[in-house]
């Protein structure tokens, strides 16, 4: 058993630890500076830059930015299980974000009072689809079929370059919907997507996955564009009890460990005995694995590890307090158990439902708060692509029953002009 899976038991993790559990650093404080410096000079030499910044991180000579046709086309170059793969996964997420379209309404309050409320989409926004160490057509899916169910009439697509871009993420982002693809990553991108280059318009709002340089950017360009939220590295937590199968709990934190060595991944049961099962088949499956290395990092990080509770209340109040990204309940009645943890960002019930299948085919939205996130919002649904506004109708009857209240309160607040605007309707 390798120390990074040696169990611990929750009530003797010291101060620092728990911190480490809870205070998840993505280091995205660490590149904010540098990010800064690219965000500037991409918003000062536009496509110049982004290309020098392509060379330089990616070593990739971008001759066209815009990626648009060869997305088009991709779909040739991937074969016909792939495709079919695809395109019924992006039928599933558009089923599920179809539902949560919300209607227009207005609704007669009291008599001569009519209040409603109303949705628009965004007119343009952009997603980020991660490159780099692995293709991603998932998360292609997962962030312009959303966008365009929302009724988002452009929708842009910034991916890393690369000396052949992914034909099956092309294909991907062109069957989820997208108007338009940029062959650029990272920070560039970013800024790109926020100020515009002579090549990339801007958008009105930037959502979807990256490293911590991605991260930081989105965090610095918040408050020029809307952003989604700022999303780490992914997560797990496995909560289990002595029904759960060891295998099936190892192997959610290898999956997703093996997206980033800064990824978490925890598995907290109240059972000493399958705590010791579950490092041990970590260790026996770890050296199976072909991103072995990058699994083994993350086993490391501080925030990730094998815990035992004294019961299982105690395991959920950790989970309630780690509030992660992916919710793995393995527990002999997981739904009780998922009925007392209010803070998750996706959670997956019984032995039979792994978080890749969410990743992937369920339907459900794999762009998820991390880092303690689920504590104040949710992942990117329809909801991320829409502006609300209120509508309100008084008739002269339905003011001068409310003129009473509305002009003690601006007497009140010593604006008298507004008070003034409802005598000048009322007597």
């Amino acid at each position: 058993m390798t120390e990074s899976t040696e169990p611990r038991a929750v009530a003797e993790l010291s101060p620092t630890e728990r911190k480490a559990f809870f205070r998840r650093d993505a280091g995205v404080d660490a590149v904010r500076g540098d990010v800064r410096d690219i965000l500037d000079r991409v918003r000062d030499e536009g496509d110049v830059a982004v290309r020098e910044f392509s060379e330089e991180f990616d070593d990739v000579t971008v001759a066209n930015l815009n990626v648009t046709d060869e997305a088009e086309r991709a779909a040739e170059r991937v074969d016909d299980d792939t495709l079919a793969a695809i395109r019924e996964a992006a039928e599933n997420v558009r089923s599920f974000h179809e539902r949560q379209v919300p209607d227009d309404w207005t609704e007669t309050v009291a008599e001569g009072r009519e209040l409603g409320r109303r949705f628009r989409p965004l007119d343009r926004v952009g997603v980020y689809v991660p490159g780099g160490a692995a293709a991603y057509p998932s998360s292609a899916l997962m962030g312009v079929v959303p966008a365009k169910v929302a009724g988002v009439d452009h929708v842009a697509v910034a991916t890393p370059p690369a000396e052949e871009l992914n034909p099956v993420t092309l294909a991907a982002i062109h069957e989820a919907g997208a108007d338009a693809v940029y062959s650029v990553g990272g920070a560039q991108a970013v800024g790109a997507l926020a100020y515009g280059t002579e090549t990339v318009p801007s958008v009105r709002k930037i959502v979807g996955p990256g490293n911590r340089w991605v991260t930081a950017a989105k965090a610095e360009v918040r408050g020029t564009v809307e952003i989604d939220f700022l999303a780490g590295p992914s997560e797990v937590l496995v909560l289990a009890d002595e029904t759960a199968e060891p295998g099936h709990v190892a192997a959610e934190l290898l999956a997703q460990a093996e997206h980033d060595p800064n990824a978490s991944v925890v598995a907290v049961t109240d059972d000493e005995d399958l705590a010791a099962a579950v490092a041990t088949a970590v260790d026996d499956r770890l050296p199976e694995r072909d991103r072995e290395e990058t699994i083994r990092t993350a086993l490391d990080n501080d925030a990730s590890g094998v815990l035992y509770a004294r019961s299982m209340s105690e395991a959920v109040l950790f989970a309630e307090e780690y509030a992660a990204e992916h919710l793995s309940v393995q527990t002999d009645d997981p739904e009780s158990v998922l009925d007392r943890i209010d803070n998750v960002g996706s959670a997956f019930l019984g032995p039979y439902s792994p978080v890749a299948a969410g990743d992937y085919a369920t339907g459900t939205n794999h762009v998820l708060p991390t880092n303690g996130g689920a504590k104040a919002f949710g992942g990117l649904s329809v909801d991320t692509f829409l502006r609300s506004s209120t509508v309100q109708r008084l008739t002269e009857d339905g003011l001068a029953g409310l003129s009473e209240t509305i002009t003690t309160l601006a007497d009140a607040e010593g604006l008298e002009a507004h008070a003034e605007s409802v005598r000048e309707r009322t007597e």
